[in-house]
């Protein structure tokens, strides 16, 4: 993900080091982050930890097609990605095996859904501690536990909280975090849907399994969500939503301060009127090389969609003044504490365009360096709003014009039920015969008059062998996007 940085906005720099976090294109679109196998990174209402100098990022997955509120939608379980730079990232695989008639029950589309996976370790115990929310029993949380970061983990007793205790299951408590302080003790930052989204913050047992009684309430008065709790030079801080906002196009972002994670707490202070175009998530304290950093999330919801597959996050470090007051949050990172980082003007960044459908196709020029069978071409596909007829992948010789010169070399039909909601490689085999400096070119198209298709894309500068081009007639005309061109990569056995 190199780019000339001054062109960015959203680019994030760690002191003296290679760590950036890209949020945005120079155009303001959000890229999209992949991991090391070429796949989108498929994690959401999750958050960043750091564990035996490993970073990992836990979050709620969407790939299967989950939709909040569609009673048919399946519930995709809760991922991890590990990382040992906050930049390429593994993919880890599911946190457990949501696929059981238990977790469908409680997490699927006809509920109100399970979010926000939050991993905390426990020194005594030695167990990675999950919690998630969900609302298919009183306390709204699951506990888990695994002897590592990414899993298995195993469901331990449903947790007892003070507030909300003795009501039936339903829309008691919601978005929470938990916090660890120095000395090894837990705590619970959790949203009160009983008063309308005020924030409780509750010690946790010495296993971090469940709650103690001991907690102070309305930390905020009401209309506000998904809290954050961390410590900063004696300093305790919460941050959250402010107003409550899940599902839309921005919020803001608010804190408190105490001396106790029990309070008192103080007046609050807004730092961010839309949370960069999401809702406050998370602030991870995390270490890099001899740096202690204080990242804060915000997610990008995707303009209300109720499948997040397509959204980012938007992460950044926090700044503070010297009495530890956070300052503003800019969302285009054009503050004075800004980090210097490494020359990265050769990484690509990428970004999602879904709007394969009807009559709207894309062609993607390129010119292969040998003669031989074009055996692979690998592109990362993806669908949105369940498509009624398949993706089409054809492969053309071209003229100098890079535009199809003659009938197609070859055709396939993808089944709309390969794809996933999160991009992910497809891998075509074409078997072909192409010739050295001879130019060809894939087309995507579908007939789908419902849902559509998309892949990924990432802005060139002088390479006119690989151009992306526009249809918007069927394939009749097709325009140049400029400098625009889809992520593949082809195999030719010579």
């Amino acid at each position: 993900m190199k780019i000339y940085l001054t062109l960015l906005l959203g680019c994030i720099f760690a002191n003296m080091s290679s760590a950036q976090f890209v949020n945005f294109t120079k155009e303001g679109k959000q890229i999209v982050r992949l991991d090391n196998a070429g796949n989108a990174v498929d994690s959401h209402d999750g958050k960043l930890a750091y564990f035996n100098s490993v970073y990992y990022l836990y979050g709620t997955s969407y790939d299967c097609g989950f939709e909040w509120q569609n009673k048919k939608a399946a519930f995709c379980g809760f991922k991890a990605y590990s990382s040992k730079d906050l930049k390429h990232w593994k993919d880890e695989g599911f946190l457990f095996d949501a696929n059981t008639d238990k977790w469908q029950c409680r997490c699927n589309g006809a509920t109100y859904g399970c979010f926000r996976p939050h991993v905390v370790y426990n020194k005594k115990t030695k167990k990675y501690v999950l919690w998630i929310n969900s609302y298919d029993n009183t306390s709204g949380y699951h506990v888990l536990v695994s002897d590592k970061p990414i899993g298995p983990f195993k469901e331990m007793a449903e947790p007892k909280l003070a507030i909300n205790a003795g009501l039936p299951p339903g829309l008691n408590n919601g978005d929470h975090d938990v916090f660890v302080d120095d000395n090894g003790t837990a705590y619970l930052a959790y949203t009160d849907w009983k008063t309308r989204g005020s924030i409780v913050i509750e010690k946790l047992s010495d296993d971090y399994l469940t709650g103690t009684g001991e907690y102070v309430k309305s930390v905020t008065s009401g209309a506000t969500e998904a809290p954050g709790l961390f410590k900063r030079k004696g300093i305790y801080y919460v941050l959250y939503s402010d107003p409550n906002c899940g599902y839309c196009g921005g919020t803001g972002t608010s804190y408190k301060t105490a001396s106790s994670p029990l309070g008192p707490w103080s007046e609050a202070k807004k730092i961010n009127d839309n949370s960069c175009g999401g809702q406050p998530s998370f602030v991870s304290v995390l270490k890099y090389n001899a740096d202690t950093l204080y990242v804060y999330g915000s997610d990008l919801w995707n303009n209300g969609a109720k499948n997040e597959s397509l959204a980012n996050y938007f992460w950044t470090p926090l700044s503070f003044d010297e009495e530890g007051n956070i300052l503003a949050i800019d969302c285009s990172n054009k503050s004075a504490d800004r980090f210097v980082t490494e020359d990265t003007s050769n990484e690509k960044i990428y970004s999602l365009k879904c709007d394969i459908a009807n009559n709207v196709q894309h062609m993607q020029s390129f010119t292969v360096k040998s003669s031989g069978k074009l055996e692979d071409i690998v592109i990362p596909l993806f669908k949105n709003n369940h498509p009624n007829e398949n993706l089409i992948f054809e492969v053309y010789k071209t003229g100098t014009n890079n535009f199809p010169s003659e009938e197609s070399l070859f055709r396939m039909s993808i089944d709309s039920n390969i794809l996933g909601w999160s991009a992910k490689n497809i891998v075509i085999h074409p078997n072909v015969q192409v010739n050295k400096n001879d130019h060809y070119a894939f087309v995507l198209r579908s007939d789908a008059t419902l849902g559509s298709y998309g892949f990924v894309y990432h802005i060139i500068k002088h390479n006119f062998s690989e151009k992306e081009s526009i249809s918007k007639d069927g394939g009749k005309t097709y325009s140049q996007e400029p400098q625009q061109s889809l992520k593949f990569s082809l195999h030719v056995n010579e």
